[in-house]
């Protein structure tokens, strides 16, 4: 039995969750969301509570019980609070630039690699002496927080051996050994 679609969304204060049929609206500081429930799966708001029930145990209706569950939990949580990803350029010569919704990076090509973001992403770039410079998404749509930043990371993903590319902060590498370490 899904874990994760039988726990109620608690619905902060100052969190608006309307349901139309299967369009799910969430609104919150001037922030709406919307999501397209499946029509099986149902949605009902109780009690400053926001309850994801499926209709059968059919395995189907177990996996969306529980996706539909998440993604109205990450709605409510973006209006709320947003969403922050940040990732390193690791690399001698990597920088990062941003102006706007447009992020430049000199990623070690023969030419800079520019990203145009929407509207509902923030992009800061950070750099410090000493330090590899540092990219900052923020936004309150976590799905599409979470595709700009798999778009940019597979620009350049970070190699094995030296671990040069681009990396989410905290994010822990495999290493391999180069081939002077076989003797």
């Amino acid at each position: 039995m899904s874990r994760i679609g039988k726990a109620p969304i608690v619905i902060p204060a100052g969190v608006e969750v309307k349901i139309d049929g299967s369009l799910v609206t969430v609104k919150g500081k001037g922030v709406e969301l919307k999501q397209v429930v499946d029509k099986d799966i149902i949605c009902k708001v109780e009690e400053g509570e926001l309850i994801v029930q499926r209709p059968t145990e059919q395995k189907r209706h177990k996996a969306l019980h529980g996706l539909y569950r998440s993604l109205l939990a990450n709605m409510v949580t973006g209006v709320t609070e947003g969403f922050k990803v940040e990732m390193e350029l690791v690399g001698v010569g990597f920088r990062a630039t941003a102006e706007g919704q447009i992020l430049e990076m000199a990623l070690g090509f023969s030419h800079p690699v520019v990203f145009m973001l929407p509207k509902e992403v923030k992009v800061e770039a950070i750099m410090e002496k000493g330090k590899a410079p540092r990219v900052v998404l923020e936004s309150f749509d976590k799905q599409l927080i979470g595709q700009i930043a798999a778009r940019i990371r597979s620009v350049r993903k970070p190699e094995p051996y030296k671990g040069k590319g681009i990396k989410f902060v905290g994010e822990v590498l495999r290493r391999k050994e180069g081939k002077s370490a076989k003797k």
